[in-house]
C-alpha cells in the first residue's frame, strides 16, 4: 500500500502488458494506449481528491505499513508539482495513442510511461530522503527505457549516455544523503529542517551541498552537467521528449529546492552567489547553443536547458517572490515546451524530418499545428499576453527586490537572445516557400491535435488570466518556506 494515486499508476503499469496482449490478439492495437490513458486520468483524479481532503494544506499519510518502506507527506508544493506531472502525462499519453501505434512493443512503452509518472509523483510526495531516492531511481530507470525505446543507434547511444550520467548522479546524491543522515540521524524533511536548518555551518556542510547539487544537477540539466539532455531529447519518442523537457528535469529541480530549504537551509545562503553564476551560465549556454541548431528537437532541448537557468533564479534568491516565479515558470514551461515538442512530433509524423531546412512553409499545409507551435514559440520568447511573460517578469522583479540588478539583466538579455531562434522557427514555418516534403504534408491526426490545441489554449488563457496559477505557485512557495 503506497498512496491511491501511486497505487493506481503502478497497478496499471503492471497490468498494461496483459492488456496489450489481448489488444493484439483481438485486433485492437490502441487498447493498450487507451488503458494507460484511463490509468493516468484516475491517478489525476485521486490527486485532486487528496488535495480537497487536505484543503490546500498538508496531507500526511498515517499508515504504519506505509512507513515500513516509504513515508509520504504532501504539502502545497507537492500538490502543485503532482498536478503538472499528471496533467502533462495525461496529454502525452493521449498523443501517444496515434503517434506510437505502429511501434512495438507498445505495452513496454506505456508501462514505462506510467512507471515514470509514478516515480516523479513519488519524488514530490516523499516525506524523507530515502523515499525520495527510491522513487528517484524509478523515475530515472523508466525514463532511460523510454529514451532508448526505438532500439536504433541514435536512441541507444543517447540512452546509454543518459543511463551512465544518471547513475553517476544517483551515486553522488546517495553519498550526500548518507552525510546528511550522519549529521542529523534522520532523513525526514521536517526533522531535518528543525535539526539542521539552523545548525552552525561546518566544512562538511559545504561538501554535502556540493554532492547534492551535482547529483541532482545532472537530472536537472544544469550546465556543465547537461550533456546528456540534447541527445536524449532528440532520440526519445516525441511524447517522451515533451515529458522530459516539460516536467522530468523540473522534478530534478524540485528535489534541489526541497533539500536546499530543509536539510541544508543553513548553508544554502552561502551558495547564493555560486548558484546565481550557475543560473547565468546555464541560461546563456543553453540559448547560445540553441541558436546554432537546425534540428528542431535538439534546438528545443537546448532551450530547455536555458529555461532551467531561469528557474535557478528562485533557488539562489530564496524569497517568496523568487520561489513563486520559479514554480510558476515550471508550470508555464510545461505548457510551452509540451506544446512545442508535440507540434514538432506532428511535423515529424507527417514529414519524417525535423530539419529546419526541410520544413519550410509547413504552416500552409498544417495550419493548426503551425498556429499552436507559433503560440508556444512566442510564449517562450516572453511575449506579453502569453504565460511565459508572467513568470519571467516575476523572476526579474524578484531580482530587483533583492538588489540583484545584474541577475535580472541576465534574464532579460537571455530572453532577447532566445527570441532569435524562436522567431527563426516561426518565420521558417510561415514565410518560407513550401519545401518538397512540406508540399506533400497534411494536418496531424485529431488525437494528436487535441493535446496540442489544449496546451496552446492554456498558454493564452494563463497569459491573460494568470491569477489562479500565480496563487497556486505562491502557495507552493509558502509551503516550502513553512518547513524551515
Amino acid at each position: 500500500m503506497l498512496t491511491l494515486p501511486l497505487n493506481i499508476l503502478f497497478i496499471f503499469a503492471v497490468t498494461t502488458p496483459a492488456v496489450g496482449y489481448l489488444g493484439n490478439k483481438y485486433g485492437y492495437k490502441n487498447l493498450c494506449g487507451v488503458y494507460a490513458l484511463i490509468g493516468v486520468f484516475l491517478a489525476g483524479y485521486a490527486v485532486y481528491d487528496l488535495y480537497l481532503v487536505a484543503s490546500g494544506g498538508v496531507y500526511v499519510f498515517p499508515s504504519d505499513f506505509t512507513r515500513l518502506f516509504a513515508h509520504f507527506r504532501i504539502d502545497t508544493l507537492g500538490f502543485f508539482m503532482a498536478f503538472i506531472q499528471v496533467g502533462l502525462g495525461l496529454l502525452a499519453t493521449l498523443y501517444s495513442i496515434r503517434y506510437m501505434e505502429e511501434k512495438w512493443p507498445t505495452p513496454l512503452y506505456y508501462s514505462s510511461l506510467l512507471a515514470m509518472i509514478g516515480g516523479m509523483m513519488g519524488v514530490v510526495f516523499a516525506a524523507d530522503l530515502f523515499t525520495l531516492f527510491v522513487f528517484w531511481e524509478l523515475m530515472c530507470i523508466s525514463s532511460y527505457m523510454l529514451v532508448a525505446f526505438d532500439r536504433e543507434w541514435e536512441p541507444i547511444e543517447a540512452g546509454l549516455k543518459y543511463l551512465l550520467m544518471s547513475a553517476a548522479g544517483s551515486a553522488t546524491f546517495l553519498y550526500g544523503i548518507s552525510l546528511i543522515y550522519g549529521f542529523a540521524g534522520s532523513l525526514d524533511f521536517v526533522t531535518l529542517a528543525s535539526t539542521l536548518g539552523q545548525a552552525p555551518i561546518n566544512r562538511w556542510f559545504n561538501f554535502t551541498y556540493l554532492l547534492i547539487f551535482v547529483g541532482l544537477g545532472i537530472k536537472a540539466a544544469v550546465v556543465p552537467l547537461h550533456t546528456w539532455l540534447p541527445d536524449a531529447h532528440s532520440a526519445a519518442p516525441t511524447p517522451i521528449s515533451a515529458m522530459l523537457s516539460g516536467i522530468v528535469i523540473e522534478t530534478g529541480l524540485y528535489a534541489m529546492f526541497r533539500v536546499s530549504y530543509t536539510a541544508l537551509a543553513s548553508i544554502h545562503v552561502e551558495w547564493m552567489l555560486i548558484l546565481a553564476v550557475f543560473s547565468i551560465i546555464t541560461m546563456t549556454l543553453g540559448n547560445l547553443s540553441a541558436l546554432l541548431q537546425k534540428d528542431l528537437k535538439r534546438l528545443l532541448a537546448y532551450s530547455s536547458i536555458a529555461h532551467i537557468g531561469y528557474m535557478l533564479v528562485g533557488l539562489c534568491i530564496g524569497t517568496e517572490l523568487a520561489l513563486t516565479g520559479s514554480f510558476l515558470h515550471i508550470f508555464n514551461h510545461a505548457l510551452m515546451k509540451g506544446t512545442a515538442f508535440l507540434c514538432t512530433g506532428a511535423i515529424l509524423y507527417r514529414l519524417g524530418s525535423r530539419d529546419l531546412d526541410k520544413i519550410g512553409g509547413i504552416g500552409r499545409k498544417m495550419p493548426i499545428t503551425a498556429t499552436a507551435f507559433g503560440i508556444s514559440l512566442l510564449a517562450l520568447s516572453g511575449l506579453p499576453g502569453l504565460n511565459g511573460f508572467v513568470s519571467e517578469l516575476t523572476l526579474v522583479l524578484s531580482t530587483l527586490e533583492e538588489d540583484l540588478l545584474w541577475l535580472g539583466i541576465a534574464v532579460i538579455l537571455n530572453t532577447a537572445i532566445s527570441a532569435g531562434y524562436y522567431l527563426r522557427i516561426f518565420r521558417t514555418m510561415i514565410q518560407s516557400p513550401p519545401t518538397e516534403l512540406a508540399e506533400e504534408a497534411e494536418e496531424a491526426p485529431v488525437s494528436m491535435l487535441v493535446p496540442i490545441c489544449l496546451l496552446a489554449i492554456f498558454i493564452v488563457v494563463f497569459g491573460i488570466w494568470p491569477d489562479i496559477v500565480l496563487d497556486l505557485a505562491r502557495q507552493a512557495a509558502q509551503g516550502l518556506l513553512a518547513v524551515i
